[in-house]
């Protein structure tokens, strides 16, 4: 079973990401004091340590989670990436909404071919189903 080993936020676009030890999340609305809190359907975005480790060996160089702008990742993956797949974070209820694109500003932070190194490996986009607190450490049931 994959565990949390990381959570992100951003109060805005382009502000940059900070750690957190615990976020809660709302039903229908995403991570409270998130930017994209209260939107339509990109509530939380999730992504694995070992794609990032992936393309990390494709990058050659490590890249930072913070970096890739994702809300919560998970130890171990891939995470699940088809459009209507339900799956749950310490009782959090998520549906993936679509594959995540790599950021476009990864070349600019880490330098070029960043970006094309996490496609395909950048996480998924979810809508909240059903909300709750989620900290370091809890398990997720893909």
């Amino acid at each position: 079973m994959s565990k949390v080993v990381g959570l992100q936020i951003a109060k805005a676009t382009r502000l940059g990401m900070r750690g957190v030890e615990s976020i809660e999340i709302e039903t229908a609305a995403g991570i409270v004091g998130d930017r994209y809190h209260g939107s339509r359907h990109r509530h939380v975005s999730v992504q694995s340590a070992s794609e990032l480790a992936e393309a990390t060996e494709k990058f050659g160089a490590p890249i930072d989670p913070l970096l890739t702008r994702r809300n919560i990742t998970i130890d171990v993956g891939p995470v699940p990436t088809t459009p209507g797949h339900r799956w749950s974070i310490a009782g959090v209820e998520l549906e993936v909404v679509r594959i995540a694109a790599p950021c476009k500003l990864l070349d600019d932070e880490l330098g070029r071919g960043a970006k094309d190194a996490l496609r395909r490996r950048a996480g998924v986009i979810c809508r909240v189903l059903l909300g709750g607190p989620v900290e370091i450490g809890d398990p997720v049931e893909l």
